[in-house]
């Protein structure tokens, strides 16, 4: 288990990036003309962060858990991260394919801490966009493919919310959430099908063929377990506020539609197999 002390804003640091602030200066980060031809003509692969590459549960004040690969501190919040499996590997071929970038709904000074472990050479992401560069619609987040400024017949997003990608569905790939299963092996399993994509002239017609059966993923979890990655959720999205109190017993109203939502999603299964694996 690694342990770090992640430090908010460190603008003294020389290998830190500049990408996700502001938006308009994003796309310098990836379709530069100083770039070489080579990596150019690569297509644009975004992968989104949380329960897609990796799983992070917050807790409140000091916590030690030997099974994390990532620990740290922000704001006297413990956060423990545990990569997906073959996600190494993964990063490592789809590097070598695409021009590789983050796109993720959370803070900035989180995902560079878990980002720094998982690519700590910075061999593999070239670009990364943070929660300030995601849109926020009427009907919810919405992470916008056009601020790359790259020609979306080449451009691939793959999220375990489809909903992120609505806007430009047919360049989206929907993958399972993940949050402890040792034995997944979603990435090693989507593997062939993006390879296919990095020689297409067009990815979007292939995407729309193959995904465009597919709703919303669920997963299998429980209210308790739901409620439990909703607070890591707001965590890694602002770590900088400290929650540190509990809820107070919800009122009679609110506890009533929590409880209908709940039987909602009691009568959601899992996506059919061809949904999730590629």
């Amino acid at each position: 288990m690694l342990n770090l002390q992640a430090a908010a804003g460190d603008s003294n640091n020389p290998t830190s990036r500049s990408c996700g602030e502001p938006i308009h200066t994003e796309s310098s980060c990836i379709s530069s003309s100083s770039l070489p031809r080579k990596i150019q003509e690569k297509k644009l692969l975004v992968l989104d962060l949380d329960e897609t590459l990796v799983h992070t549960v917050v807790h409140s004040g000091p916590f030690v858990d030997e099974t994390c690969d990532l620990s740290f501190t922000i704001s006297d919040r413990t956060y423990c991260v545990k990569s997906r499996p073959y996600v190494d590997k993964f990063l490592e071929r789809v590097s070598e394919l695409f021009n590789l970038v983050i796109f993720t709904a959370s803070s900035k000074v989180y995902a560079d801490t878990v980002l720094d472990f998982l690519d700590p050479q910075r061999k593999f992401i070239v670009g990364r966009y943070y929660l300030d560069s995601v849109v926020f619609h009427v009907n919810g987040k919405v992470k916008d493919l056009t601020i790359f400024g790259v020609d979306l017949a080449k451009v691939i997003l793959v999220d375990n919310r489809p909903t992120n990608f609505r806007w430009q569905k047919d360049n989206g790939i929907p993958i399972a959430s993940w949050y402890s299963d040792q034995q997944d092996g979603e990435l090693s399993t989507l593997l062939p099908f993006l390879e296919r994509l990095a020689s297409a002239d067009d990815v979007r017609p292939i995407i729309s063929e193959r995904f465009s059966h597919c709703t919303e993923i669920h997963s299998s979890q429980d209210p308790t377990t739901r409620e439990v990655v909703a607070h890591n959720k707001r965590a890694r999205e602002a770590p900088s506020l400290v929650v540190g109190k509990r809820r107070k017993t919800c009122a009679k109203k609110s506890c009533i539609i929590r409880k209908v939502k709940q039987k909602l999603w009691g009568l959601v299964s899992i996506a059919p197999p061809s949904c999730i694996s590629v």
